[in-house]
């Protein structure tokens, strides 16, 4: 699309009286799942440069002027909230990279739903937390997840390619003292490469009070060089930890993307998140807004709803714009379709890597 100069120097008001039309209702899709789950991609740009996500070099960046600014970010939220959206996750691309993350948080976390204030979560690489969490508790954050695959320094550096190990634990420290619970950290299994740390890392997730969420390996690399042969599958994972303690499952799943267990009897918990051998599709409540503007009803689709005409349109009323928002909202939801079909046959990865989609 091309760039669009737009001056934004107002606060986006809340919707003024009579000019919701349509936000009342929730967003539920024609497979009947509701959806209350945003996830706001603030930036496609990373401070690590891990092999599962981006090359190294020759990434292809999002031109800034497509960028969506605060006040857009705010008022796409603020229709979201009005159409039964109960948490907003934050995520990139690296989100702390963004120079206005404080008042990103301070703006969304003041947005009142329908049943109340909006949930604030953010996934993170943790490099910058030390330095950033407590503005951004005091602006309103109230959930972390850290991405952290290995705790060997010479391990990291060959997955992340770059020697910032050291700084991801000070971020899990700073987070594990902040109170933020919640606290999950993230780690992608990958076979040959860290199938050997995942006890380790459980160990050191309890040790700092927080929840293990195993992910598998999925097909959202840049360079689509994904190979199912490498991923360690859900069944895998579990059987490496039940030779170290014994897994009960939680129940209670709902539309959470782990399935959780806990060891020994708990009460720490492990996570796996199986989107390609056992997909949660079907409870799925989730949509994807990235940082360019566009909506996504699945991590793994290839068709895109672009709200920039509407945002940086420039005509129309208030109320028009509004509803041309919770239009674009209800458009993408109604197209969700019943699962990724990860398995199928046709299955196309989708263009955007994950550090362009959002997690």
């Amino acid at each position: 699309m091309p760039a669009v100069s737009v001056a934004l120097a107002r606060r986006v008001p809340p919707p003024p009286d009579g000019a919701t039309g349509r936000l009342a209702g929730v967003l539920a899709d024609t497979h009947g799942r509701v959806h209350r789950d945003l996830r706001i991609s603030l930036t496609d740009r990373c401070s690590l440069r891990c092999t599962y996500c981006m090359p190294e070099q020759g990434n292809e960046w999002l031109a800034r002027q497509s960028i969506l600014t605060l006040d857009e970010i705010e008022e796409v939220a603020r229709v979201a909230a009005a159409a039964g959206i109960t948490t907003f996750r934050l995520t990139g691309g690296e989100p702390l990279l963004r120079r206005d993350i404080i008042d990103v948080v301070r703006r969304l976390a003041a947005i009142q739903g329908p049943d109340g204030p909006i949930d604030i979560a953010m996934t993170t690489n943790g490099i910058a937390l030390p330095g950033l969490l407590p503005a951004l508790v005091d602006a309103g954050l109230r959930r972390l997840n850290v991405s952290l695959d290995t705790l060997r320094p010479d391990r990291f550096r060959e997955l992340t390619r770059r020697d910032r190990l050291d700084d991801v634990l000070r971020g899990i420290a700073a987070a594990a003292a902040s109170g933020l619970r919640p606290l999950k950290l993230n780690a992608v299994a990958m076979r040959g490469v860290n199938d050997d740390d995942l006890v380790d890392l459980v160990e050191f997730a309890g040790a700092h009070d927080a929840q293990l969420r195993f992910i598998e390996q999925m097909p959202l690399d840049v360079g689509h060089t994904w190979d199912r042969a490498r991923m360690v599958t859900r069944e895998e994972i579990l059987d490496a930890l039940g030779r170290r303690w014994t897994l009960a499952p939680v129940p209670g799943r709902g539309g959470a993307p782990a399935e959780r267990w806990t060891l020994d009897g708990g009460p720490q918990t492990v996570g796996v998140i199986a989107s390609v051998t056992a997909p949660f599709c079907g409870a799925c409540d989730r949509l994807r807004l990235t940082a360019d503007g566009q909506l996504r009803n699945c991590l793994f689709s290839t068709t895109e709803y672009d709200l920039m005409p509407i945002l940086r349109g420039g005509s129309g009323s208030p109320r028009a714009r509004l509803d041309a928002i919770d239009g674009m909202l209800r458009a993408c939801v109604r197209g969700k379709l019943p699962g990724h079909a990860i398995d199928d046959p046709g299955f196309l990865q989708p263009q955007r890597g994950m550090n362009a989609i959002g997690g």
